[in-house]
């Protein structure tokens, strides 16, 4: 086992290049900043259709009230999506540019939105007037969103650098010379689509977005068998085993399949007829990666409960309430069970086995595939239950998902933990042989290290190093926002106790963008180090310093946050005189 997982830790750069490809990380980042979207018209979803399960509906008007909030956001997410998209991927092209020449995001994601209309939407008029159908303007237009918001900011891109555009006398005031600059690659991507659109229309005889759809129906099909979901799931647990957090390059490929066949499913269930969809959000979160990938759920109350490692025990411990709510880089860093050959095996089979025993519930026992989309924070077994609509048989799906994860964990649980124990051991039978050593070596060997004592406090603060010089403002980014949230509030909460200048926001990576330009310093979770590159190029392009962390260091750090600024605060220090030293 040792020996496969040396191998496949040679493919780690081909992996985290994938990982950092542009236009996977478009996809990625411009998903994360609609997600407040899905999960908030979710709710109203939620609110009109749950009701009908146990027979009761709710009067028309008021219905239709609860439906125009969820038919005026997801009805037009690929609309947004395509934006979003076109947003993320022209910051990602303006690393390339000048800071001089930069490519305008604001018109880039309205060029985005024309194009997407002009291919994916249809036509017509009555008496009333010309109007547009919306079939594809919600989650069917999805891939076709996609498409366009790769190929806009391309465009942009190529006549910024290239200087294709309209240049103004410099008495002219710059609000209106960039408004001049637009125009060009604004027509380009517009007429593009618009002439594209009308030679593919003949072609088919249909828009490009109902093209696609037809085109990839059957590769929909194939996702949704058990060959499909085990290379889904089975890929998601792979890459972040080797250490590159795995939905960054899987989801964008289906996060089309999943939303789409969500909305599928519930039509399909309100119309009294069987939604075996499987490929969902929610299958994901609740089911594949119950606990979070890797369906560590199980294994960290094993630990908690089981362990007669100290160490292990600890760690289930601590990482129990974050795991329960989907966050489990603790026990993913803190075992760790990525890259640890024990649990190779376990780690990428019970994310397959647990959708399989999934789909035979869809397939042979009547359940219905999930119909509403929920957090990723909401508990794995509370999440199934509702998202497939409260049936009896989720509650029964439930239980031998868990006893089957006990399965599937045990044995390789019970090798670690006599490991650990074993170690434990040695290490005490060592700790005691060396007490019969003289005096003046006990006291040496019991002087804590400079790093477990040293504190941080006001006069430590390094103002002078900061944008303001008022304050330290410190970022921590990780995949999803859940362990940089946990560092960032322990941080805060030791400034305030303290009353010491600092300040510390956290961010799920792609939703970054924005607060980046404010912050002094960036501090990158172990999880997105595939991201390093990408995101030094970013902190360098607003003057912020960046700090990388290793798993178990970044765990710690997230438990004790005096070590944590102390440590941020070194090396903030270090590579200040680190580009002094390079600059005299």
């Amino acid at each position: 086992m040792n020996t496969i997982v040396k191998q496949i830790e040679k493919a780690q750069p081909f992996f985290r290049k994938l990982s950092a490809n542009i236009y996977l990380r478009a996809v990625r980042d411009g998903f994360i900043s609609l997600m407040p979207i899905i999960i908030f018209s979710s709710l109203f979803l939620l609110v009109s259709a749950v009701p009908n399960i146990w027979g009761f509906y709710w009067p028309t008007n008021v219905n239709d009230s609860l439906m125009k909030v969820y038919n005026y956001s997801m009805g037009v997410l690929s609309l947004m999506a395509t934006a979003n998209v076109a947003r993320a991927l022209s910051k990602s092209l303006n690393l390339r540019l000048s800071k001089i020449n930069q490519v305008p995001v604001a018109s880039v994601m309205f060029a985005a939105q024309i194009a997407f209309l002009l291919v994916a939407v249809d036509p017509f008029s009555n008496k009333a007037g010309l109007f547009f159908t919306t079939d594809f303007m919600g989650t069917k237009g999805l891939i076709c969103a996609f498409l366009v918001a790769f190929v806009v900011p391309n465009i942009y891109y190529y006549c910024f650098k290239h200087h294709i555009t309209i240049k103004m006398p410099d008495q002219v005031p710059q609000n209106i010379s960039s408004a001049f600059a637009n125009i060009i690659p604004f027509a380009f991507a517009t007429t593009f689509f618009w002439l594209f659109d009308i030679v593919f229309r003949t072609l088919t005889g249909t828009n490009l977005a109902a093209w696609i759809i037809q085109v990839l129906s059957p590769l929909f099909t194939a996702a949704d068998g058990y060959f499909g979901l085990a290379i889904v799931y089975g890929a998601m647990a792979f890459f972040w085993f080797i250490g590159i957090q795995g939905p960054s390059i899987v989801e964008p490929a289906v996060t089309a399949i999943y939303l789409t066949n969500v909305e599928a499913n519930l039509k399909i269930f309100q119309a009294g007829g069987h939604a075996s969809n499987i490929l969902a959000q929610g299958t994901q979160y609740f089911v594949a990666t119950i606990g979070g990938t890797g369906a560590t759920l199980v294994i960290t109350y094993m630990f908690a409960l089981w362990a007669k490692s100290k160490e292990l025990k600890a760690v289930g411990r601590a990482a129990s309430i974050p795991v329960t709510f989907g966050v489990n880089e603790p026990i993913l860093f803190g075992a760790p069970l990525i890259l640890n050959p024990i649990f190779f095996l376990p780690f990428i089979l019970t994310p397959i086995f647990n959708v399989w025993l999934f789909k035979i519930f869809v397939d042979f026992f009547g359940m219905s595939g999930f119909i509403y989309n929920l957090p990723w924070t909401t508990p794995g077994p509370i999440g199934l239950y509702m998202g497939v609509g409260f049936s009896i048989q989720s509650l029964i799906l439930i239980a031998l998902i868990l006893v089957m994860d006990v399965a599937c964990y045990y044995p390789f649980f019970k090798a670690y933990d006599t490991q650990k124990v074993e170690e434990e051991q040695q290490a005490l039978a060592a700790e005691q042989a060396g007490s019969d050593a003289p005096a003046a070596t006990v006291e040496s060997s019991e002087e804590p290290a400079p790093e477990t004592v040293a504190t941080t406090e006001n006069s430590d603060i390094p103002l002078t190093l900061t944008k303001d010089q008022k304050e330290l403002n410190i970022l921590v980014l990780c995949a999803g926002g859940g362990t940089s949230g946990i560092l960032a509030k322990a941080i805060n909460k030791l400034a305030k106790e303290k009353e010491m200048p600092v300040e510390a926001a956290a961010a799920a990576y792609g939703a970054h963008s924005d607060l980046l330009p404010d912050m002094d310093v960036v501090v990158l979770a172990p999880q997105m180090d595939a991201m390093r590159d990408s995101l030094q190029q970013e902190a360098d392009h607003s003057d912020v310093q960046m700090i990388t962390t290793t798993g178990k260091q970044y765990i710690d750090l997230t438990r004790h946050a005096d070590k944590a600024l102390h440590f941020i605060v070194d090396k903030l220090k270090q590579k200040n005189a680190d580009a002094t030293g390079a600059t005299n």
